[in-house]
C-alpha cells in the first residue's frame, strides 16, 4: 500500500513541477504576445520547447517596454486568477493551481529581480528601454514572498508530512499528469529553437 501511495505521490510531484515550469513559460510568453498585439507589434515566432528557455520573437515592436513588461505581469496575474477561480469553485485539484501560481510568482520575480545583475532576456530589454533597476527589484520583492506564501502549508496536499504518509488524490494525480503531458506536447509543437 505504501509503495502505491509513493508512486502516485511521485507522479503528482513530478508532473506538478514539470507542468509548472512549462506552464509558467507559456503564460509569460502569452503576456509578451498580448502586449505586442495591444501595441501593434507583430509576433514572428514563439518558442516553448521544454528543452530550452522560452522566447517570443517580434518583427515589429513599436512599444518594446510595454511588450517586455507584459510577459512577467501576465505571467503572475494569469495563474493567480486561474487559481482563485478554481479555489472559489472548490475544484478538488485547486491546490495544484495554487502551487502553480506560487511557482509563477517566484519564477518571474526572481527572473526580474536577479536578472538586473547580468542583463539577461527581458531584464536587458526592460533596462534598455527605460525601466530602472529598482523597478525590477520591486517587482521581485512583491512577487517572491507572495509565491512563498502560496506554497505555505501545501505539503500535505502533495503527500508530505507525518499525517499524509504519501497519500494523494489519484484523480488529481492523473489529471495533473495529463495536463503536464499536454503542456510538453504543446511545447514541442509551438516552436523549436
Amino acid at each position: 500500500m505504501t509503495q502505491v501511495n509513493r508512486f502516485h505521490q511521485g507522479i503528482l510531484v513530478f508532473s506538478t513541477l514539470l507542468g509548472s515550469w512549462i506552464g509558467m513559460q507559456a503564460l509569460h510568453e502569452s503576456g509578451h504576445m498580448f502586449g505586442a498585439w495591444l501595441t501593434g507589434g507583430r509576433v514572428t515566432k514563439v518558442v516553448l520547447n521544454p528543452l530550452t528557455f522560452s522566447r517570443t520573437d517580434l518583427n515589429e515592436n513599436p512599444r518594446p517596454l510595454v511588450v517586455a513588461w507584459a510577459g512577467p505581469v501576465v505571467g503572475v496575474l494569469a495563474p493567480l486568477l486561474i487559481w482563485r477561480i478554481a479555489a472559489s469553485t472548490r475544484l478538488p485539484g485547486a491546490f495544484v493551481l495554487r502551487f502553480f501560481a506560487g511557482f509563477c510568482l517566484l519564477a518571474n520575480g526572481l527572473y526580474l529581480g536577479i536578472g538586473t545583475y547580468n542583463g539577461v532576456g527581458d531584464c536587458n530589454e526592460l533596462l534598455r528601454y527605460g525601466s530602472a533597476s529598482w523597478q525590477l527589484w520591486l517587482f521581485g520583492l512583491a512577487t517572491v514572498p507572495a509565491g512563498i506564501w502560496l506554497w505555505h502549508r501545501q505539503g500535505p496536499n502533495f503527500g508530505f508530512g507525518a499525517a499524509a504518509k504519501g497519500i494523494v488524490r489519484h484523480d488529481v494525480t492523473y489529471l495533473t499528469a495529463t495536463a503536464c503531458v499536454v503542456l510538453v506536447v504543446l511545447g514541442f509543437v509551438v516552436g523549436g529553437n
